[in-house]
């Protein structure tokens, strides 16, 4: 009979390179070991995905992690940009995983991709807003993925998930799911379920949710085009960091 597998959070921090880990202090025992090897295996299905080393995962060891601390009614899990830190619900966060990273991902890359970045922001956001680049191979290829997902379509009007969340947006009376950040973590969640293992606290939903179904995670040839995009940049970026481990 094979052992059930063990693994603490502490062994996640050594493993990727997370600047920190806290735990909330609601979360029981056992609930923080099942935890640990969900983030564990769920990380290392997003490294194989990303053809990268750990360090890509913690972003060379800028970010950390938090698990059942605080939360905001409804949200089941978000960035916080001012501590770089990813944060999950202790009972809601599992799926979410994928979508926050992205968003880890794109504060990090911004002073990199753009040269007028500031501390707070995004390169999803600079990219929509014609921020001054910074030209290099990696970023073009980051470029590529940010318009295959933000530009406009072929008749010179919203692309269809443009749309879609635009019409969310008007609906829900709020500005959220056609913000430049969301709709790339959006894009960012559809191209991990459609590449990787199935795992379903790193993600899931970006097929037969409701969302899905009313158009807010990229469809048809967009999404074929915003997936081609994702690999090629990660397989680029996930090659580099190797040759400097």
């Amino acid at each position: 009979m094979q052992a059930a597998q063990t693994l603490s959070f502490a062994d996640v921090r050594r493993r990727f390179g997370f600047k920190s880990i806290e735990i909330g202090r609601w979360v029981k025992p056992d609930e923080r070991d099942r935890a640990a090897i969900a983030f564990n295996n769920a990380l290392t299905d997003l490294m194989l995905t990303l053809q990268g080393p750990e360090t890509l995962i913690s972003l060379r060891e800028t970010l950390g992690l938090q698990f059942g601390i605080g939360g905001r009614p409804g949200v089941s899990a978000h960035y916080i940009p001012n501590t770089r830190q990813l944060a999950l619900a202790k009972n809601a966060g599992a799926g979410s995983l994928a979508h926050e990273w992205f968003h880890a991902f794109d504060h990090y890359i911004a002073p990199k991709a753009f040269h007028d970045a500031s501390r707070h922001h995004f390169g999803s956001c600079l990219f929509g807003k014609h921020g001054e680049p910074n030209e290099h191979r990696l970023n073009q290829l980051l470029f590529d993925c940010y318009y295959s997902i933000l530009a406009v379509g072929d008749d010179h009007g919203p692309n269809p998930l443009v749309e879609a969340s635009l019409k969310a947006d008007r609906q829900h009376g709020t500005r959220y799911y056609a913000m430049p950040e969301e709709l790339c973590a959006r894009a960012f969640e559809a191209f991990v379920e459609d590449s990787g293992p199935v795992n379903r606290f790193l993600v899931r939903g970006t097929l037969g949710s409701a969302e899905a179904k009313a158009g807010l995670y990229p469809q048809g040839q967009q999404r074929r085009a915003i997936n081609d995009a994702f690999g090629r940049y990660f397989a680029g970026l996930g090659g580099a960091l190797k040759k400097l481990a």
